[in-house]
């Protein structure tokens, strides 16, 4: 059951915070805020989101130390400094405010050992406080699975009416409140070729090999099953002999594909811009966007010819998650719906049926993709939090003409109903 050995979730609140811009200017701003927590011994895990009221935008706050800074506390008052500078470079704002999320109980980071292999008799889990010192090696994205814990919360699904490349998919993308009431772990990279291959014992290498490129050419109904696995949303049952089933099985957790609300509340970790780096697409079509350049390996920059990257090259997310924007397109349980509609939602499940199921996050049209080409798909309007795009849940791939595009995924620990 997930988070029994690690987690009590208490109520818990985050109050009376206030960000102070240190001065003279040094590009510093202090976080005060109470905890307040209804065990007065718990650890309580603290997350910070910045929003620039000049600029109408949300901030990732990623450059952080004092209290909460990569480690817990207790319920009190305390206090953490942001770098501001450091994760925005030129950050110029003259009205800005911080809003604090709080968790009690687990370490942020879940950490499955598959280094046993398809034949092993179980996939250790353990915990861990913080990155490790050396960051995330390849050992994570090879032999062992990292996830990161992310808190429940409400935002902004969908992206506004004038936002640059909005539906270029030609799936609606209609803003509207999502909260999620249960924490969820999700994984840090999008799962890799050697991952795949120590829980299945096959290859899912499709044109480009490589033990820390992710494993793409999969089909959901790879991952989840053709019988249990393809009722969501009746039941959260899988098969078997499913990637998922496996996995279940070996680690006695509840692993799964995320809700499509459940990915982008992931991907955009507090930001509600078109980018989860807080930034906006610059340029469309066959232009090259250096703001995505920062965060996404994608067809208008990787060119014809392009291939999928190894995980992780690229600027993680205010959560520390890495490759949610470009790389492979990355399945969603839900089935596919055109029009997610504008009013409030509470821990949605998507459609009750469809013919495909969603996919989200890519942008990458690659191996064939050619620059005559009049329909750039791998261009930067694709690779938006808020773009959305569907396929048969028995296919692994977009294939025609000169363009391929090989679909992956990111697992998901949920808690168990």
């Amino acid at each position: 059951m997930l988070f029994a050995a690690h987690a009590a979730f208490a109520d818990v609140s985050v109050q009376n915070v206030t960000a102070t811009q240190r001065y003279p200017w040094n590009g510093l701003v202090d976080i005060d805020y109470e905890v307040v927590c209804d065990d007065p011994a718990a650890d309580v895990w603290v997350y910070a989101t910045g929003f620039d009221k000049d600029a109408n935008v949300s901030m990732g706050v990623r450059a952080i130390s004092g209290d909460g800074a990569n480690a817990p506390v207790k319920p009190g008052q305390h206090r953490m400094t942001w770098d501001v500078t450091s994760d925005y470079p030129g950050f110029n704002s003259t009205a800005f405010t911080v809003k604090m999320t709080a968790l009690v109980g687990g370490a942020p980071y879940m950490v499955v050992d598959l280094s046993g292999g398809v034949d092993a008799i179980s996939y250790p889990v353990s915990y861990l406080s913080s990155v490790p010192a050396g960051g995330w090696t390849d050992e994570y994205k090879t032999t062992k699975l990292v996830l990161r814990l992310i808190p429940p919360g409400t935002f902004m699904m969908g992206s506004p009416s004038d936002e640059l490349g909005r539906e270029a998919r030609g799936y609606k993308e209609t803003q509207h409140q999502v909260t999620l009431t249960k924490p969820f772990y999700v994984g840090v990279f999008e799962l890799t070729q050697r991952q795949w291959l120590n829980v299945m014992g096959t290859s899912k290498a499709h044109k480009m090999a490589g033990d820390t490129i992710p494993a793409n050419n999969v089909s959901y109904n790879e991952i989840r099953g053709t019988v249990n696995g393809a009722a969501w949303p009746v039941h959260n049952q899988v098969d078997a002999n499913s990637f998922m089933g496996r996995l279940r099985s070996k680690a006695n957790m509840m692993f799964d594909l995320p809700t499509e609300a459940q990915w982008e509340y992931a991907c955009r970790a507090g930001t509600s811009t078109a980018l989860n780096s807080g930034k906006n697409i610059t340029a469309t079509g066959r232009n090259e966007c250096k703001n995505l350049n920062e965060i996404a390996w994608y067809g208008t920059r990787a060119n014809s010819g392009s291939c999928p990257t190894t995980v992780g090259n690229y600027l993680a997310n205010g959560w520390g998650l890495y490759d949610m924007l470009g790389n492979v397109l990355e399945w969603c349980l839900d089935w596919q719906s055109n029009d997610l509609g504008s009013n409030a939602q509470t821990d949605p499940k998507g459609a009750s049926s469809a013919n495909e199921r969603i996919l989200r996050g890519g942008g990458q049209w690659y191996y064939y993709y050619t620059w005559s080409d009049s329909s750039p798909w791998g261009a930067p309007e694709f690779c938006r939090s808020a773009a959305r795009i569907g396929n048969y849940p028995s296919n692994g791939c977009y294939s025609g003409g000169y363009q391929y595009e090989g679909y992956g995924f990111r697992v998901v620990c949920l808690p168990a109903d």
